[in-house]
């Protein structure tokens, strides 16, 4: 049992970590080519911005839902009891 609590929390850490490096690379380009073509189009600046406020929340929300789900893993583990219910006595 203590193996696969230990494997649920090695899987909880990397949800997050590679969610947390996902995100903030995706961030990272979009901020990249919103300079890039700021500067190209300065007439466009706050139609850019706009739409580029709106991709960072979308971005941040799919890291948050990551996140959710790894600590649903870590405290309330839908697949705790049927593991428990199939160890042999």
């Amino acid at each position: 049992m203590e193996n696969i609590l230990g494997l649920v929390a090695l899987a909880c850490g990397l949800i997050v970590g590679l969610g947390a490096v996902g995100a903030s690379i995706g961030i990272a380009l979009m901020g990249g080519k919103f300079l890039e073509s700021s500067a190209r189009q300065p007439e466009l600046i706050n139609e850019l911005q706009t739409k580029m406020f709106i991709l960072a929340g979308l971005i941040d929300a799919a890291f948050l839902i990551g996140v959710a789900i790894a600590l649903l893993f870590a405290f309330a583990n839908p697949f705790a009891s049927t593991l428990l219910a199939n160890l042999p006595k």
